[in-house]
């Protein structure tokens, strides 16, 4: 695993989806981490070719990006895009769309 990111940009990106994305971070675990029973997912790493979490209080799992990313502004279309692969495989609707 490399990362054109810092480890303070790393640090901000997973308190950010942490903090604010959690329920997405597990709807992108259940889809496309296989692990449709998890409860609990965090986000605990971030690299250039994805994403790493640690699910239900141990396992880790990594969801590549589908590319590899050279800067930080990236990461939110990433996820944004893992985050809609995700809803689309589970069949339920991304936030904001009916």
């Amino acid at each position: 695993m490399s990362t054109p990111f810092t480890p303070q940009a790393v640090e901000a990106i997973k308190r950010h989806m942490n903090d604010d994305h959690a329920e997405d971070a597990l709807i992108i675990v259940r889809g496309l981490a296989d692990r449709p029973e998890a409860s609990t997912a965090v986000t605990s790493g971030v690299d250039a070719e994805g994403i790493e979490f640690t699910i239900d209080g141990g396992e880790r799992v990594r969801v590549a990006w589908g590319e590899r990313l050279t800067e930080r502004a990236q990461v939110r279309k990433a996820v944004v895009r893992l985050y809609r692969e995700a809803c689309d495989r589970l069949g339920v609707p991304a936030r904001g769309e009916k």
